[in-house]
């Protein structure tokens, strides 16, 4: 999603809507299964090219506080120095550069992804892309998916425990799941 739009005049702005749209994560742990989690706090605005996708730009942001794992100790931890340290990074950002249609609908969203005070590009794979639809309120909404994967030590995610029977209690990679609805403004 271009920094640089061709024709303002051709563009619209919408707005994340907190309550229809979600950020989620799995990682592994103990090396046999995954952990997944989600957060609350979404927050974002698309400046969408009515006829050219790939001229569009998205930013985001998610407090990082809002993490949820279902485990109230765990999801203490996350929010610790050892892990999101919310007290200093209390969020975690997205800012695209560039938008690639990949045909069928989907689309490579590519920009920097901004968390725990490291700035790294990431690419998210978005797809089922909806037509623009009218709530029963007069809003016109639309709504997508998108998933990356990101190594947590490349943003200093670094903490760990051996076990005893060899490996890491915390995967490295971890994989992000979105689905996101826009309100337009």
């Amino acid at each position: 999603m271009s920094t640089t739009l061709a024709n303002p005049a051709s563009t619209t702005t919408w707005k994340l809507d907190p309550a229809h749209s979600s950020a989620e994560f799995k990682v592994k742990h103990m090396m046999i299964s995954n952990v997944k989690g989600s957060f609350t706090g979404l927050s974002g605005l698309l400046t969408l090219h009515e006829t050219d996708h790939t001229l569009s730009g998205v930013e985001a942001s998610v407090d990082v506080a809002g993490v949820n794992t279902g485990d109230a100790q765990r999801d203490g931890h996350l929010k610790s120095a050892d892990f999101f340290d919310v007290e200093k990074f209390p969020a975690m950002t997205f800012k695209s550069s560039t938008v690639e249609a990949r045909g069928g609908g989907a689309y490579a969203v590519s920009g920097d992804l901004t968390l725990h005070g490291v700035t790294r590009p990431v690419t998210f794979a978005v797809d089922e892309v909806s037509e623009p639809s009218k709530d029963p309120w007069g809003n016109l909404r639309i709504g997508l998916s998108a998933a990356s994967k990101i190594n947590r030590k490349d943003f200093g995610l670094t903490w760990n425990s051996a076990l005893e029977t060899g490996g890491l209690l915390v995967g490295e990679d971890v994989a992000i799941h979105l689905d996101i609805q826009f309100i337009k403004a």
